[in-house]
């Protein structure tokens, strides 16, 4: 067997209820996004295979973890927040909230030792700024991230993060809208598996497991790694005015 990443984009948070909603800093789950996360729970087959929670540090993304998963899988409490998961403009809505404040908010729900004080920094100094460089570079991080973590069993894992990230971790760029900067709906989860089982591979690529293709597509064939890099520049190109992406011509 082999270790799966189950990946999750956050529930409907309130910055996702117009433009000017991106305005707000770090927002909560709306009550809509309360019963996506409710959802998801009620429909997610592989409960019972769950071996660790992750989440980006932002408050929805930790909030859909809990309501989705935590509620759950008590044992598997804290989630393990870990920055390089966060969401990728300078707009308040993705920006964090200081370490301190938010490790007191979820105290003993969410372990946020590996979230270093300057997370909420996108500046030109910062691995989080906005570039498509350290996009790529955050994209193959998270995904050796994971593999390190994931060893070499057959651990199920969960990681609940954002549309926009989600693309640059998953290396799957099929659907970008550009209206919404991504192609994942709000709950939406899809599981994925590293493609090259003795983890040699630099990239740490990862591929859709077949079940969760068919569960989306049940009549289309699945890219390949190869055609889904091919897709991405197409897919950045949609998703750079919308994220505010710096040096991505337009």
């Amino acid at each position: 067997m082999a270790p799966t990443i189950h990946f999750v984009r956050h529930a409907q948070g309130f910055h996702n209820l117009s433009h000017e909603a991106e305005q707000l800093h770090d927002p909560d789950l709306t009550p809509l996004g309360l019963e996506q996360c409710a959802h998801l729970r009620a429909i997610f087959p592989h409960h019972a295979n769950i071996t660790k929670l992750i989440a980006s540090p932002m408050r929805r993304t930790v909030y859909t973890c809990l309501h989705a998963f935590g509620t759950q899988h008590p044992t598997l409490l804290p989630i393990t927040a870990l920055p390089i998961f966060q969401e990728i403009s300078l707009q308040p809505c993705d920006v964090g909230t200081p370490v301190d404040k938010a490790a007191a908010e979820f105290a003993g729900k969410a372990d946020y030792s590996q979230v270093e004080a300057s997370w909420i920094e996108k500046g030109s100094d910062s691995p989080y700024e906005p570039t498509l460089e350290k996009l790529l570079a955050r994209g193959k991080q998270g995904r050796l991230t994971l593999r390190e973590i994931a060893g070499n069993g057959d651990d199920h894992i969960v990681v609940v993060t954002h549309g926009g990230i989600l693309h640059f971790l998953t290396d799957d760029w099929q659907g970008v809208d550009p209206q919404h900067a991504t192609g994942w709906k709000n709950c939406e989860y899809r599981s994925y598996q590293f493609t090259d089982p003795t983890g040699k591979d630099e990239e740490a690529a990862l591929q859709e497991t077949p079940e969760s293709w068919r569960r989306r597509h049940p009549s289309t064939v699945r890219l390949t790694v190869t055609e889904q890099r091919e897709l991405r520049p197409l897919g950045i190109q949609k998703m750079g005015p919308y994220l505010h992406l710096i040096n991505v011509g337009n």
